[in-house]
């Protein structure tokens, strides 16, 4: 046992730090005689500089991660970066510094701070998704979809700046006027081609969670996100005899459609628009082109519209019904035409009052009276029996649905449908830092996939950036230019890149084999590692990375590329940590605290054990700089009991039975909370147990065999938590390296069970029972047991008693 003088964590954490890498402490192989246990992070993007954000959502984590290994997993925990996307374009422009320069520089400066966290990652296996060697097997993948059918090429709107003649992310239009960042021009819609994934292809196989076990927040975001509801696909005609299909999930409002609503976008608005109308129509168009869905969608946005001066022909009853188009109708969503059923949807009933236009009731509820379309004020419910409905008036409600398919499917009106809100994902993006789309254009042979030997099709670094933001691929003098790879002449190379959730939907792959060049990952690693036992990041990716990721392992799976169901089996999300101001922290707000100057003031240590201390994991909370104050005191006091000499002393057996006992109570509790991730209560359970622990030094516990017990475990249970100083005193008190390849101790359950003694119950001085309670406990919870004991309930007779007299360790006796 070597001495030691007051904690230190510069000197102590850095030390092991160098020899965990040194010696590859955290490296995982394939080891056929282990369990696996593939535990995962989300990878953080190459912004520059870690924030606490990232420790709160990395670190608890990392602790589980070596709970795991502890418990005899073969555990592999990996870390990477995701290093494409706008933020490098936008240095590039505003500072001069090329992307690929800034994104390298920020990769050196997080990876030092990563490491400061003293986390279990894998450093071998580091991935950065703008590497070459990574981008070649994500442009792999994009053939391997196109090949399959599941990649495709359309027209889309983006966002385009007329000035800078250039398209925009939506973070680079500004304000509710919708206008560019760079100049303030005005922004508005513009259709290009573009290239898309069939993700729609997969919207049932996506709403399979039976083998998953994922937060149920999550898999109700997916569940609405994909918006699957079932209904009819049923076919109106504009007078010029154009087919216009709309679909509803209620057939049985048919009757009472009573005008058509296109989307400004829809095809035939320039067809069915009447010349008087031409002048209003196309207005609305332009400003309907400035707007984005979102705002468009807004429930509590003023409908508007503007009569095309066409009309369409109801199937159900021959109607002639007026065309308009408004805003609140997608392209994007549906068929891009609604028919409108003003008795019966609010929004519609809206529409029809502000212009004037008929609204019918055709379903009647049965606890309402009849209303008149002409005067009702309100739609009402279409719950009910139908009215109004031609041949069907009468149908009862529990039948409408059926009745109504059945009707039109018999004319050949239409059929039954099912629809989802789901769109195919658009992957194309016209900026320069991604991976750029492997696709070559040739005027004879059209669209055909770069060879795969060709591959990676890599970015050049000669690029020029223009203030306005144009994609530097379009203007290089050379890049663009090929030969097709069908024909031999002259083609020209696909200058979109692909969206940055493309490269993360397959990162976990590349973790099991990072620098396997026949494929993007070994075979036999897959086989050993996947899938991701345990997955871990922020909710607010639910419906983009988590989707998208699903989507591409089920794609590969049925390419025979991957296997299983699922690529991740369990998904837990952290919250989020708030600026002491509790306000989301900001640079603006100057609430944002740095994780490196904490670091350097109180240790990885205790800035682990504040993170997993202070708020429950899944909420967050807003921090606190005087709470970590305790999380260092405390891993001092941990630090002193555990490095002052040893007195032994003459203690009472029934204060080592207590330690013991507090021992293992401890120890079961903190287990069961590392399984079920709730971290808060592991360290408030260390520290009650650290108290017990002093008390126990003071009456002589010290350097008996109970507590170098306690000792020993105490150590095991901080590992996890705080991996520093838990090595530190494990070396110091002569035990073989590392603390981080023990085993967990195994809970002695017989001795944290709580000592029981027999408490004699009297009502009115006359025995009545015997209960058996823990020893130690109260006044209160003596009475409280003794007045629940059924023989006890009998004698009150559902009454209070008039009295409890409580003598402690012996009796209750109860005057009634």
């Amino acid at each position: 046992m070597s001495e030691l003088t007051i904690y230190n964590p510069t000197d102590i954490e850095p030390k092991w730090q160098a020899r965990w890498e040194k010696e590859g402490l955290y490296q995982a192989e394939i080891d056929p005689s282990r369990t696996k246990f593939y535990a995962l992070t989300m990878l953080p993007y190459t912004s520059g500089d870690l924030h606490i954000g990232h420790w709160y959502a990395m670190t608890p984590p990392d602790a589980r991660a070596r709970f795991k290994r502890m418990q005899g997993y073969n555990v592999v925990f990996p870390i990477g970066f995701d290093a494409f996307g706008l933020p490098a374009e936008n240095a590039a422009i505003k500072k001069g510094i090329h992307p690929k320069t800034w994104t390298y520089a920020n990769i050196e400066h997080m990876r030092k701070q990563l490491k400061s966290m003293g986390a279990m990652w894998d450093w071998q296996r580091e991935m950065i998704s703008s590497d070459p060697e990574y981008y070649r097997w994500t442009q792999w993948f994009f053939i391997q979809l196109y090949k399959h059918g599941l990649a495709y090429r359309k027209y889309s709107p983006v966002d385009w700046c007329p000035h800078c003649q250039t398209t925009l992310a939506r973070e680079q239009v500004q304000g509710e006027d919708r206008h560019c960042e760079r100049c303030d021009t005005p922004v508005i819609k513009k259709e290009l081609e573009q290239w898309f994934f069939k993700i729609t292809s997969y919207a049932d196989d996506l709403l399979d969670y039976s083998t998953i076990d994922w937060p149920e927040r999550v898999k109700t975001l997916q569940t609405n996100w994909i918006g699957r509801s079932e209904g009819a696909s049923v076919i109106f005609h504009s007078e010029q005899e154009d087919p216009i299909e709309i679909f509803t999930t209620r057939p049985d409002t048919l009757w009472g459609a009573t005008f058509m609503v296109l989307a400004p976008e829809h095809p035939l608005v320039q067809k069915i628009t009447a010349p008087t109308k031409r002048e209003a129509v196309d207005a609305y168009i332009r400003q309907a082109s400035r707007q984005s869905d979102i705002d468009r969608e807004a429930s509590d946005k003023e409908k508007t519209g503007v009569f095309t001066g066409g009309y369409a022909i109801n199937p159900v009853n021959g109607e002639r019904i007026p065309i308009w188009i408004a805003d609140y109708v997608l392209m994007t969503y549906g068929t891009g035409a609604i028919m409108a059923v003003p008795a019966h949807d609010q929004r519609d009933f809206d529409f029809a009052r502000k212009y004037g236009l008929e609204v019918r009731v055709v379903i009647q509820p049965a606890d309402i009276e009849p209303q008149e379309g002409a005067t009702m004020q309100a739609s009402v419910p279409a719950i009910g029996d139908m009215v109004n409905s031609g041949p069907l008036t009468g149908t009862p409600g529990k039948q409408a649905f059926s009745s109504a398919i059945e009707y039109i499917e018999s004319r050949g009106m239409g059929k039954a449908a099912v629809n989802y809100k789901l769109r195919d994902w658009l992957i194309s993006r016209q900026r320069y830092w991604g991976a750029p789309i492997p696709m070559v254009y040739c005027q004879t042979c059209g669209w055909n996939a770069v060879p795969e030997n060709q591959l990676p099709v890599l970015l050049p670094d000669d690029v020029e950036w223009q203030p306005t933001g144009v994609n530097p691929l379009t203007i290089h003098p050379t890049w663009k230019n090929t030969t097709c790879p069908v024909c031999g002449q002259p083609a020209t190379r696909e200058t979109d890149t692909m969206d940055t959730f493309m490269c993360s939907s397959w990162y976990h792959l590349r973790y099991l084999s990072p620098n396997y060049d026949q494929g993007p990952f070994r075979q036999q690693d897959y086989g050993y590692w996947m899938p991701v036992d345990n997955y871990t990041g922020g909710i607010e990716h639910a419906t983009m990375h988590l989707m998208y990721t699903r989507f591409f392992h089920k794609a590969l799976r049925d390419m025979g590329i991957t296997k299983g169901p699922e690529p991740m089996l369990q998904l837990r999300n952290q919250g989020i940590v708030l600026g002491e101001d509790s306000e989301k922290m900001s640079k603006s707000r100057g609430n944002v605290i740095s994780p490196d100057e904490l670091v350097a003031r109180y240790g990885a240590d205790s800035v682990r054990a504040y993170l997993m201390f202070f708020a429950r994991w899944e909420m967050g909370a807003p921090w606190s700089s005087t709470g970590i104050d305790g999380a260092y005191r405390w891993l001092r006091r941990v630090w002193i009991l555990f490095t002052d000499p040893v007195e032994k002393g003459n203690p009472d057996p029934e204060l080592l039975r207590a330690l013991r006992r507090k021992l293992h109570q401890t120890l079961k509790q903190v287990t069961h909370d590392f399984e079920v991730f709730e971290f808060n209560t592991i360290v408030s359970g260390l520290m009650e147990l650290l108290n017990e622990m002093y008390r126990a030094r003071e009456k002589g516990a010290a350097g008996t065999v109970e507590w170098n017990e306690a000792v020993d475990v105490y150590l095991r249970m901080m590992a996890p938590v705080t991996p520093h100083i838990a090595e530190e005193l494990w070396a110091f008190l002569g035990k073989p390296y590392s603390i981080h390849q023990q085993p967990w101790p195994a809970v002695d359950y017989e001795a944290a069970a709580d000592e029981l003694i027999t408490l004699i119950v009297q009502v009115n001085g006359k025995l009545r029972d015997r209960i058996q309670v823990p020893v130690g406990i109260s006044e209160q919870e003596a009475e409280a047991a003794a007045l629940q004991s059924e023989a006890i309930r009998k004698f009150l007779e559902g009454k209070p008693p008039l009295k409890v007299i409580v003598v402690p360790g012996r009796l209750v006796n109860i005057v009634v």
